[in-house]
């Protein structure tokens, strides 16, 4: 595996179509897509579908939800990373889907913290776009530990649902 960033306990690597086993172990898993689809299921195909989507993606414009993985022993723990937000070239999506035996631990929080340090100091970028589920409070309260301001409900395809959708701009997270 190459790194290519880490934080203090995590290293972010890259996907590589070579290794499906661990997409099908994040996006298999009911409790990771329970917020994510209609029915909290992505089936087989689906999961590899998202795996192509993000190596793609990163081939055409050098952003994907990178694979985790934790510095002490390797284990995988899920994917956070970035990837373009409609409004522009200087905005980025935020997202972090964690393996729930890594929940509750800091890791999305720590993630999500060096991937945003890393969109303003190294991509960038003006503003940092994320997400969530109306009943995801855990995602709810991660993004407001961040510094991110709610914006905004945006209609989501694949849940069908509008999610609330926040900001965190460079000028408001440098002022941290």
């Amino acid at each position: 595996m190459d790194v290519l960033y880490a934080s203090p306990r995590l290293e972010f690597s890259l996907w590589d179509q070579q290794d499906p086993q661990l997409a099908h172990t994040l996006w298999g898993n009911p409790q990771v897509t329970h917020f994510l689809t209609t029915d909290g299921i992505m089936t087989p195909e689906q999961i590899d579908e998202r795996l192509k989507k993000e190596t793609e993606q990163y081939q055409r414009c050098g952003h994907q939800y990178h694979p985790v993985f934790l510095r002490e022993g390797g284990a995988f723990i899920g994917v956070c990373g970035l990837r373009p937000y409609g409004m522009g070239a200087d905005i980025f999506e935020l997202g972090v889907h964690l393996l729930p035996d890594y929940w509750h631990a800091g890791y999305a929080q720590e993630a999500a913290r060096r991937t945003i340090d890393r969109a303003f100091s190294q991509l960038g970028c003006q503003a940092v776009f994320a997400g969530h589920h109306p009943k995801n409070t855990a995602s709810r309260a991660l993004l407001l530990r961040l510094g991110f301001v709610y914006d905004h409900d945006e209609f989501y395809s694949p849940t069908g649902l509008y999610h609330l959708s926040y900001f965190l701009w460079r000028s408001a997270y440098q002022g941290k």
